[in-house]
């Protein structure tokens, strides 16, 4: 009876051994058709849905600092589609959201830029003594980090109520902006918005080249996902050497010029 049983139980591995030297490999078209899948998926959401972003400059210190990287959300601001819409989170730009954008002035076409929205299509905004007042009320605004020695600044620290006379003020604005003016504030028009940069001393902004289109909105920063500490000219250095260079510092230096305690920081 027990020879049996062994024959029984030997029968059973041996039948399932066959199945799995049965069990058809995966031949060179069908990984090659997997894995091109993987690639059009990770395409789509690179292209769609999430993009990699560098922080370049100091304007939006200390909220985002020179050499943040972070990942931006692509569809919450777009355009709402029927056939998604139900399950997408789409909504409108909010006073106070950081954005990702095109920059409005022809001379940087092309040119990606991050700032936080301070008005919305019918906010009237000035400016006194560095403070932002929105349709009337001063703003209280923790995140902002402001120069002593720069507020003497009058044209940046008491718009609009300055005439420009910065040579960082884009023509176009200089000649476009009394249009705007009611009253004393700026009035933003439909369909655009007026955004100024956390680091309020150093940031040229919307107060130097104007209004934001809401098409040239791109996204809205989620999360840092990598912050390393770069030199803040370093965005300025284009040519090919320094961009070796800083690619050799970077990876030489990786874990003790990482800022570690940045990694996952929520974006606000």
């Amino acid at each position: 009876m027990a020879k049996k049983d062994n024959k029984a139980k030997d029968n059973a591995k041996n039948s399932a051994k066959d199945e799995v030297e049965e069990k058809p490999r995966e031949t060179t078209v069908e990984f090659l058709a997997s894995l091109a899948a993987v690639l059009v998926t990770g395409l789509f959401i690179i292209t769609f849905v999430v993009q990699a972003f560098e922080i370049p400059s100091s304007s939006m210190e200390q909220t985002l600092l020179i050499g943040d990287h972070v990942f931006v959300n692509r569809i919450q601001f777009a355009p709402k589609t029927s056939w998604v819409g139900p399950l997408i989170p789409y909504r409108e730009v909010h006073r106070g959201d950081i954005v990702v954008f095109l920059h409005p002035d022809a001379a940087y076409l092309g040119t990606y830029v991050v700032k936080r929205i301070m008005g919305v299509p019918g906010d009237r905004i000035h400016l006194r003594n560095g403070e932002v007042y929105r349709n009337g009320e001063k703003l209280n605004e923790p995140y902002v980090w402001h120069d002593q020695e720069d507020l003497s600044d009058s044209y940046r620290n008491n718009f609009p109520a300055v005439p420009p006379s910065d040579r960082n003020v884009s023509p176009r604005w200089e000649t476009e902006l009394p249009s705007h003016i009611q009253e004393g504030d700026l009035v933003v028009p439909p369909g655009h918005f007026f955004a100024m940069g956390d680091h309020r001393a150093v940031s040229l902004d919307s107060r130097y080249w104007g209004f934001i289109p809401q098409e040239n909105v791109i996204g809205r920063p989620m999360f840092i996902y990598w912050s390393f500490d770069t030199p803040g000219n370093q965005y300025t250095k284009t040519g090919f050497g320094d961009r070796l260079g800083f690619f050799v510092h970077t990876v030489l230096h990786f874990f003790d010029e990482t800022r570690w305690g940045r990694t996952l920081k929520v974006v606000r």
